[in-house]
């Protein structure tokens, strides 16, 4: 993933600009606006270029679509499950406008994105495989890490010094960025580059920090390959098993004062098995760098060029179904002065 995350840093960035332009001076929903911004992201990652040219409709049809997740399964008109089962269907057919275009270009091969890297399998998928996992990843890419951010706007503005940590430290990236560009206006303007988003220690401790007080997902399915001994319990080979991650990322044995947002106590590795924000093993998350790469950009920008302010109380915690602060947290962003 890495590799072929790499070359599009500077895509990525100029989502994320465009983004906190169109915020600026508003009043916002955060959760809803990472999701734009993750779900463009998310887009440009499985399609590249292709993607402008499409973007309207991918999007109009997946919006339709998740609606239907959680509805009763009845396929009747005017229902939200027929609705989004005709909305999956036009999303298909846009995929495979997509994949035929690609494949009378002749230029499969010259596509790094993950749309090609499906294409090149070396057992071949069917298009309805492939576009199976083009929605998976859909899913899996956009509000999870839309969570994330909603989630670290939240304990920055709560900790002000970790605020200033955060700041300091991209501020120092932005004075030494290794590449320069022209905005609107004609000044030249430094940009990131993958090296620069490694360089980022304070900003990636945040995440991890966010990522283990939040616990995104509080458990994921797992079947057990073998008979397992827990606790004088027998689990017997192929039955379901929920790890519970909340209660590995809360347990004061792994995390002394759990509930305290503190980053600085990833400056040592937590012990095996006590944090798996992704997963584990071989079915831990594989979007995982993009997730962190798209954060750490979003957050460069935000940190040096912004100030934000949260609206109303912020005491709960709501689920649909990730983990989110109540009413996905209301700020207002502007330019700082």
């Amino acid at each position: 993933m890495p590799d072929s995350i790499r070359n599009i840093v500077a895509d990525i960035e100029s989502v994320a600009l465009q983004s906190l332009k169109s915020w600026d001076g508003q009043f916002i929903n955060t959760f809803q606006e990472m999701k734009s911004y993750t779900f463009n992201v998310a887009l440009l990652s499985i399609f590249g270029k292709d993607e402008i040219m499409y973007r309207e409709d991918l999007k109009r049809c997946y919006y339709v679509l998740e609606q239907g997740y959680n509805s009763m399964p009845i396929n009747l008109p005017g229902t939200l499950f027929h609705k989004s089962m005709k909305a999956r269907k036009e999303l298909a057919s846009i995929l495979a406008q997509i994949l035929c275009s690609r494949r009378k270009s002749g230029e499969e091969e010259e596509h790094h994105d993950l749309l090609g890297s499906l294409m090149r399998q070396k057992e071949a998928l069917t298009d309805e495989q492939i576009a199976d996992n083009i929605i998976g990843v859909i899913f899996a890419a956009r509000d999870t890490t839309a969570s994330v951010l909603t989630w670290i706007l939240k304990y920055l503005a709560e900790n002000p010094k970790v605020l200033e940590a955060v700041t300091e430290e991209q501020e120092l990236i932005r004075k030494h960025c290794s590449k320069n560009k022209f905005d609107e206006s004609g000044d030249k303007e430094k940009y990131l580059s993958w090296g620069d988003a490694k360089k980022m220690p304070i900003t990636s401790r945040v995440i991890q920090e966010t990522l283990r007080v939040a616990s995104i997902l509080s458990f994921t399915f797992r079947e057990a390959v073998e008979d397992v001994e827990y606790e004088g319990y027998t689990i017997p080979k192929g039955w379901k098993v929920l790890p519970l991650f909340r209660n590995i990322h809360h347990s004061p044995e792994n995390f002394p004062e759990p509930e305290k947002f503190d980053p600085s106590r990833f400056e040592v590795a937590p012990k095996p098995n006590t944090f798996m924000p992704f997963g584990s093993g071989t079915h831990s998350c594989p979007g995982n760098e993009l997730a962190k790469l798209e954060i750490l950009v979003l957050l460069h920008h935000l940190t040096t060029k912004y100030r934000w302010s949260i609206i109303g109380p912020q005491n709960g915690i709501q689920y649909g179904p990730f983990a989110l602060p109540q009413n996905g947290l209301p700020v207002r962003l502007h330019l700082k002065t």
